[in-house]
């Protein structure tokens, strides 16, 4: 924060002493000593490996003079040896060094065999190899007692890349005798399962591997089963071939859109925040809402829904915007568990909040083929109203407390802050413009990554130049040849990063951001653990789905519900949704439910997207919903308060979370969907009444749930305005008229209410 109010003090005073990762219970760093060290440096040539393959970028092609990027790398590749021999000779050796010069050397060499253009097989088994190794050695980096223990721990993620690199080192073959495995491959095949089982046990827990493992025994032994649940049978040696290898298990699509979509965006995610985008974002909502009723709340909601925006993430939200706001709201006179339950449920939102939304807004994509950009325009408005549902809710329990806003004097500008830092959002402005208009996102995703690395790098740069002429005419000429690279070919991008990443290897200032730019290609592998292992080990549940028919079964007995009861169907859906996330994360959650459930919505004659979007909403409300709501718990630390108490707040705050769903499959214009029958002015009135209506629904809930509104409401106040919630979002008809009519008659009466009691009496 720039004045007033201190963010890092405030982080100091509440936040826990040991940053743990709620997703996976690891700390946020690589561990001590020369393992650390090597594991940091193993993150950075993950992430190396993760760009060269999602930028697609053409190593083997000659961009000038016959050159080639590959001539390029193998050039800097020896002066670099050369420069760390100098060093080594002059016995300045510097073990970063060697290990920096060995991740990019191993990153461009496992690229390099295929020419620059590896395929897509490949590309997902070393993304697993590398997401385990990972996991192993942060396993064994921070969770072993003893020596022996982590040496184990060091094996098994080794292990789990040789299976990558057994992938990588034999793909002709294993083509040409694709479904005829060999002893060797079987071998290869069991290990490769039994080690992504067992570091999602040790890394997330055992609710997901128990899943994955029931299914798989499905595979093998489900042909004993009664009819109607039984199969043909299938030996093992079917079953690993069809889990291990090709593209339907464990390699499937989920672990394709981790290995391109996701971790580009988590990437992007990891840059914004050493630009400083975070503490910008903090810095506008303080400015703008601190001074509101209950305005730290606010800030919260407000900074959660622009973090959303970058991040994608919920826990990832809660953690970094948490530290902050939840001990301000408590100093300012909130509950904690209310503070906690804010900080949840706006945290959450993010994965709902265009442009990037969260992971699953990727794979649902891949899976019903559809343009990202539809994705996000499905959720404009349900997104909005979320957060307008927690604005509200912020703003009604700072009613009843009589808790005002934060002086003006203690507050940032705001016209100050954009004009100091306007040019942290250009990336993200340039993504959003790409997205719609019909780029794919791996290719705005990798120019909005590409932006932000040059944003942080020209910013050192132009920090060192002596005037401000100097500074102008530097960010012109990096914008024009940042754009000419962009229309022109990705090569030219890299190069133009190659050259500020040079530029600055020469001054002091600039090797710290260098630095920086490293640390957040490390960060980025280690935030991808819980969303990249979930997306490999779900791929069994799909794979069972394809191999035995499984999900025809399940489908049939909903169909036959359905067919009776759309909403019992859907109930059951949602109930089904919530009990798979107690213990499940959002992402696996979302595509075991979308592959059981989404396809019977569809045949129930819910639109496509409504359909996907059903599940995925309830795999969000899973993180909230007590018992086990991980958004909650990862709040209880800051807040101090138990993650029960705060899991029942943010179910409360989040209530329009499990009512929207249910809207906009009744009316699919919630979510910007066409209807048959309606064109023109005719579908953007009705777009207008379901949005008014919805609305009005969530502020009716708000008012109940919270128990005010311009003064506190009696018990039957609450009944009353929860039953005309309840009427405006039911479909049948006279619903909503009835609705409109009780909510009418709520609000006067309690306007009459309020004025009658506020009357002074006269004589």
């Amino acid at each position: 924060m720039s004045q007033g109010v201190n963010a890092s003090e405030l982080a100091q005073m509440e936040a826990p002493a040991e940053s743990v990762n709620p997703e996976h219970g690891l700390p946020e760093s690589f561990g001590e000593g020369f393992l650390g060290r090597l594991l940091f440096w193993i993150a950075v040539s993950f992430s190396t490996f993760q760009i060269i393959t999602s930028f697609g970028i053409p190593l083997d092609q000659p961009f000038i003079a016959g050159l080639s990027l590959t001539h390029l790398w193998a050039v800097t590749m020896v002066a670099w040896a050369a420069w760390l021999i100098g060093l080594a000779v002059r016995r300045r050796r510097s073990v970063d060094g060697i290990l920096a010069w060995l991740a990019v050397a191993v990153a461009f060499g496992l690229v390099l065999r295929f020419g620059g253009s590896m395929p897509s097989q490949v590309v997902r088994t070393l993304h697993v190899g590398f997401l385990c190794l990972v996991a192993g050695a942060m396993i064994a980096n921070h969770r072993s007692g003893s020596s022996s223990l982590r040496a184990l721990g060091w094996i098994v993620g080794a292990v789990s890349f040789l299976v990558g690199l057994y992938h990588w080192a034999f793909y002709e073959e294993l083509v040409v005798r694709a479904g005829d495995l060999t002893t060797v491959d079987l071998a290869v095949g069991i290990a490769g399962l039994a080690i992504l089982m067992y570091l999602i046990w040790r890394v997330m827990g055992p609710a997901l591997p128990i899943v994955a493992g029931l299914f798989l025994s499905y595979c093998l032994f489900g042909h004993l089963l009664p009819a109607p649940l039984d199969h043909r049978g299938y030996s093992l040696e079917q079953v690993v071939e069809h889990m291990s290898f090709g593209t339907e298990g464990i390699y499937g699509t989920p672990t394709l859109v981790s290995a391109t979509y996701i971790f580009l965006f988590i990437l992007f995610g990891a840059f914004m925040e050493k630009a400083g985008v975070i503490d910008f974002f903090n810095d506008i909502s303080m400015a703008v809402f601190g001074d509101k009723q209950g305005g730290p709340g606010k800030v919260c909601v407000a900074s959660s829904a622009l973090m959303g925006t970058v991040s994608g993430s919920g826990v990832a939200n809660v953690v970094a915007s948490g530290q902050f706001t939840i001990p301000l709201m408590k100093r300012f006179g909130f509950p904690s568990a209310f503070a906690g339950g804010v900080e949840a449920t706006s945290s959450m939102g993010g994965q709902i909040m265009p442009p990037v939304m969260g992971a699953v807004a990727f794979i649902m994509a891949e899976t019903i083929d559809v343009p990202y950009s539809k994705i996000v325009e499905a959720a404009i408005i349900p997104a909005i109203l979320y957060f307008a549902a927690c604005y509200l809710a912020v703003h009604l329990e700072a009613g009843k407390r009589n808790l005002r806003g934060l002086p003006k004097s203690e507050l940032p500008d705001a016209w100050a802050e954009m004009r100091r830092k306007w040019f942290l959002l250009a990336p993200l402005g340039v993504l959003v413009y790409l997205l719609f208009a019909g780029y794919t996102p791996l290719f705005a995703g990798a120019v909005g990554l590409s932006l932000t690395v040059a944003l942080i790098l020209g910013t050192a740069i132009a920090a060192g130049l002596g005037t401000p002429a100097l500074r102008i005419a530097f960010w012109i000429g990096l914008a024009l040849v940042s754009a000419y690279s962009l229309a022109s070919t990705v090569t030219l991008v890299v190069l133009v990063v190659a050259a500020l990443s040079l530029w600055n290897a020469f001054s002091g200032r600039g090797r710290t951001t260098l630095k920086a730019c490293v640390d957040a290609l490390a960060d980025g592998a280690r935030q991808a653990l819980p969303v990249g292992l979930a997306c490999a080990v779900v791929g069994i549940v799909i794979g069972t789905m394809t191999l035995t028919g499984l999900g025809t079964i399940v489908g049939t007995w909903m169909i036959s519900i359905g067919k009776e009861n759309i909403f019992a169907a859907l109930v059951l859906t949602m109930i089904f949704s919530l009990i798979l996330g107690m213990g499940i994360p959002t992402i696996p959650n979302y595509i075991i439910t979308s592959s059981l459930a989404a396809p019977i919505l569809l045949q129930l004659d819910v639109p496509l997207i409504v359909s996907h979007m059903f599940v995925f909403y309830f795999g969000i409300m899973a993180d909230l919903t007590p018992p086990v709501a991980l958004a909650a718990f990862a709040a209880a630390p800051m807040a101090k308060e138990s993650g029960l108490k705060i899991g029942i707040q943010a179910v409360k705050i989040a209530l329009p979370g499990f009512v929207i769903p249910y809207m906009a499959v009744y009316d699919p214009t919630l979510m910007l969907q066409p209807v048959p029958g309606l064109e023109g002015a005719g579908y953007w009135l009705a777009v207008v009444y379901i949005v008014v209506k919805a609305s009005l629904a969530m502020t009716l809930w708000g008012v109940a749930a919270i128990g005010y509104f311009l003064k506190p409401l009696a018990w039957w106040e609450r009944i009353w305005a929860a039953a005309a919630a309840g009427f405006l979002v039911a479909a049948i008809p006279l619903t909503d008229e009835i609705g409109f009519v009780l909510a009418a008659l709520f609000v006067g009466f309690h306007v009459w209410q309020t004025r009658r009691v506020a009357k002074p009496v006269v004589g």
